[in-house]
């Protein structure tokens, strides 16, 4: 497997499903609603998943999928398996707010080799094969420094779409964070908070019962960054697809800041 050609094939497939999605921004939306929770979907997630299905599917007919809207394409327990997610953050788009993405990773035995995101507002692309660091669409090296501030760190939460709004345990990680970080992000898009990780924007992210298409590509590129991801009981955490949500809840950051959130976590539950 040529992880180079599939990460050009990931990469114009994600960038084309961009330019889509800009465009589309800029007219009136389809918008309905999806699940029981207050989930919505647009014309915009079913065209670019569309586009994106038919690039890799062409480029690879005998890999399976499994995509936001499609759920699984081909057969399932294969060795290669793409997870593709046509429009990350829906909700923000549904309300006109520029925050989304483009996600799409590659696991092989249901873990991610390759993961790629990209931003259409920005016009930036990030990605990522494993053991080969991750890179910006112009070839620069993502690696974050550790930056302490006094204030407490900027952190981003996000979490599955099965959790409910009564949830304890989220009650309680939420009001530790709220007490001890600077600011606490909830961007509805979980692969832009991952690529803002990676870069160094903000200093980490909480996770609890994440969704199982968009964490490994985010989580492949912010640990080629050198982002540490931990379990919250400070465990090994794997990004793969298989599991339950139960064990999509995590802390990433700076090696040298994971210890503290930890900590903090910790006491909160």
């Amino acid at each position: 497997m040529d992880l180079d050609h599939a990460r050009t094939v990931a990469v114009e497939a994600a960038e084309a499903a961009g330019a889509l999605l800009l465009e589309g921004t800029r007219g009136a939306l389809g918008v309905r609603a999806k699940g029981d929770a207050g989930d919505v979907v647009t014309d915009l997630d079913l065209a670019s998943e569309k586009l994106l299905l038919e690039r890799i599917l062409t480029a690879y007919p005998s890999h399976s999928v499994i995509a936001e809207e499609s759920g699984l394409v081909g057969a399932a327990g294969g060795e290669w398996t793409w997870l593709v997610d046509p429009l990350d953050g829906t909700n923000n788009v549904a309300i006109g707010l520029p925050a989304y993405v483009v996600g799409v990773a590659l696991c092989r035995g249901g873990r991610p080799v390759l993961g790629v995101v990209h931003d259409p507002v920005s016009a930036q692309t990030w990605s990522a094969i494993r053991g080969r660091g991750a890179l910006s669409s112009s070839g620069v090296r993502l690696a974050p420094p550790y930056v302490e501030s006094p204030h407490g760190p900027l952190l981003a939460w996000t979490q599955g779409y099965g959790v409910t709004r009564d949830d304890a345990t989220v009650r309680a990680l939420k009001a530790a964070l709220e007490l001890n970080a600077r600011r606490v992000l909830q961007l509805w898009a979980p692969l832009l908070s991952w690529a803002m990780l990676a870069r160094g924007d903000i200093d980490g992210i909480v996770g609890y019962r994440a969704e199982a298409v968009d964490l490994p590509a985010g989580a492949l590129l912010a640990r080629e960054a050198g982002i540490e991801i931990r379990a919250l009981d400070g465990g090994p955490f794997e990004e793969g697809i298989d599991g339950t949500a139960e064990d999509r809840s995590f802390v990433a950051a700076h090696p040298r800041a994971v210890p503290g959130l930890l900590a903090l976590l910790r006491r909160a539950q």
